[in-house]
Order: C-alpha cells, then structure tokens, then sequence
C-alpha cells in the first residue's frame, strides 16, 4: 500500500495537522447541515452556508501557508 493510501502512516496526515482539523471541522459541519437541513430556518441555512464558507478559506490559506512553508525548507 502506498503512502498517500494508508491512513496510519501517511506522512501529509502528521505534517499536515491544522489542515486536517479544519477539514475534520468542516467534514463535521457538511454532515450536520445534510442530516438537518429539512428542518432547519432561513437563517441557520444562511449562517451555515457563511460557517461552510468559511471553513473553505480556512482550508485555501492553510494549503496556501504549506506551501510557502515547504518552499523555505
């Protein structure tokens, strides 16, 4: 099994920790938001469009920071 398939020993999983907890956070949100959303209001819809919104710059400028990072090693 190669790296980038084993979820124990991967190397990205140890070097990678914010990424993944904000990923985790909005694998988390996504899940809520599909199993409530027939009952959720107008305005926990708009807020939980603005949080997923959110989470994704979160993700971009941890990807972007990694890779300014790498590039000074």
């Amino acid at each position: 099994m190669s790296p980038t398939n084993s979820s124990k020993d991967s190397p990205e999983r140890r070097r990678n920790a914010t990424l993944r907890e904000i990923m985790d956070e909005m694998l988390q949100h996504v899940r809520d938001i599909a199993r409530r959303s027939p009952e959720m209001s107008a305005d926990e819809i708009e807020y939980a469009q603005q949080r997923l919104e959110w989470l994704a710059d979160e993700v971009w400028r941890a990807v972007i920071d990694q890779d300014r990072n790498v590039g000074m090693e």
